[in-house]
């Protein structure tokens, strides 16, 4: 039985419950949050999302707002990822949806083309190829929407993936190949231009992922190279309204180039004796606050703003990059395109001398700046991809870089050459009862030596047992400690 209370005491309650989390303005978490250091901007979107409570954004015909604000971010985005009037799309709750929605049209057009009216339907089961570095939602929708995979290794030292090797895991069962701009492991960039022009002669479609990028890149110093829809071939894309487009969560955009893309992502029925049903996204009923507050903070940024951000963003990257060269046993794995590094032990240093990110993360955390773990991957051809240590950076970064790097430097300090954490089998026992330990550089060497199917049973009975009414667990995730990879 709950209680009645005021909603005075209500409010203290989840200010209290709020006091837990890391603090998502100030520049001290290096991912989950993209902080543009405008308190006016919360403001706005704010008032945005309040004055859209009560609306349902399921029927656009309906409340004729919801379609206003979707066509005005539809066009805004387009314009700014190179689109013409061909380049259509919508709205959605985040990089995830946007992704699946795109795997669903490319299986819907797919399983089209390789059916027979006259016949049965075509036996082979449609294909997704993908980097290794490619995002999980694109395995997420493989799962959901029936695909089988191809996944194409990285160079381990560059983290980027070979064009032709691409090029030649495309077959007749391709229903979709995805690139990303960048990915978000090592921040590279895929070879867009040089991938799609191949895949249009063939005419297999590309998907380019550009959920963590699409707000950066059209404005990043010295970025010439072409990845959006000016490169003939891209035939959709994602990118994400609450990451660098500094709307609250959950906002997304995918487009596509051609209206017969967009349409087979969408679900219509009249088969049941209710209203006509007619779905663009995953969701029936959806909240429209996400989607004002992306309008209001798209409309008082608009480019110039845009242009701005992305220059303080740039500007703390180059010192914090720079700072990362001169610690010794460190380096930056690959050539990132814009605000996103990870950080492995550098190979070329004796053991004695190198640092170990899992470490790092930890003795970082004690100095006030949260980064993330990312553990080291074995790919199909068995190559390893290392462990690293991820850094987002973002407009606010630029006021906090020189503690920032103060911090890194104290941090690598602290823990160069000590040996790397050894797995401990009888840590997934007793994370699963008591939560996560603070030092969690021994958690993460455990998850990365276990098999995956068992690694992956483990995270879901942590994540589902904090959430679980009936189990008593110390609480994951307090002073920031974390085992997520990149949120969507």
């Amino acid at each position: 039985m709950i209680e009645p209370q005021s909603p005075a005491s209500v409010l203290d309650a989840l200010t209290q419950v709020r006091a837990a989390d890391p603090p998502t303005h100030g520049g001290r978490v290096l991912s989950y949050v993209y902080d543009h250091g405008r308190p006016e901007l919360d403001e706005l979107a704010a008032r945005a999302a309040t004055m859209f409570l009560p609306v349902n954004g399921l029927d656009p015909t309906t409340f004729a707002s919801v379609a206003v604000l979707e066509r005005d971010l539809v066009a805004f985005t387009r314009e700014v990822l190179h689109g013409d009037e061909s380049v259509v799309g919508s709205v959605t709750s985040g990089g995830t949806e946007s992704c699946l929605l795109a795997v669903k049209s490319a299986r819907e057009r797919w399983l089209a083309a390789h059916s027979d009216s006259t016949t049965a339907p075509h036996a082979e089961t449609p294909r997704l190829v993908l980097p290794t570095t490619a995002h999980p939602a694109f395995r997420k929708a493989a799962h959901y929407l029936g695909l089988a995979r191809t996944e194409v290794p990285v160079d381990p030292h560059t983290g980027a993936v070979d064009a032709q090797a691409m090029l030649a895991a495309v077959d007749d069962s391709t229903a979709l190949v995805v690139l990303s701009a960048p990915n978000y492991p090592f921040g590279t960039m895929d070879p867009i231009a040089q991938v799609a022009p191949a895949l249009a002669a063939r005419d297999v479609p590309l998907h380019v992922d550009a959920c963590i990028g699409g707000w950066l890149l059209p404005w990043w110093p010295g970025h010439e190279d072409e990845w959006d829809f000016a490169v003939p071939g891209v035939t959709s894309m994602s990118t994400d309204l609450h990451k660098y487009g500094y709307a609250p969560k959950g906002a997304s955009v995918v487009l596509y180039r051609g209206r017969e893309r967009h349409r087979a992502q969408y679900y219509a029925t009249t088969e049941w004796p209710g209203y006509p049903v007619v779905n663009p996204t995953m969701l029936g009923s959806r909240s429209a606050t996400s989607l004002a507050a992306s309008w209001a903070v798209t409309r008082a940024l608009g480019t110039t703003g845009y242009a701005e951000l992305v220059q303080q963003t740039a500007h703390a990257t180059s010192a914090v990059r720079k700072a990362l060269s001169g610690i010794s046993g460190l380096t930056v794995v690959g050539r990132p395109a814009a605000a996103l590094l990870a950080v492995a032990a550098d190979p070329a240093r004796a053991p004695a001398h190198q640092v170990d990110p899992f470490a790092l993360v930890d003795a970082v955390r004690r100095h006030g700046f949260l980064l993330q773990a990312q553990p080291a991957f074995t790919q199909p051809d068995h190559t390893a991809l290392p462990r690293t240590a991820h850094l987002t950076l973002t407009p606010v970064t630029d006021r906090v870089t020189r503690d920032l790097v103060a911090a890194l430097r104290a941090g690598a300090d602290e823990v160069r050459g000590l040996s790397p954490r050894a797995p401990d089998p009888d840590l997934v026992a007793q994370v699963a009862t008591e939560g996560l330990p603070e030092e969690m550089a021994p958690v993460l060497a455990t998850l990365e030596a276990m098999d995956p199917g068992d690694a992956a049973a483990a995270l879901t009975g942590l994540l589902a047992s904090v959430i679980d009414p009936d189990v008593a667990l110390g609480t994951p995730g307090r002073d920031g400690t974390s085992m997520h990879s990149g949120e969507r």
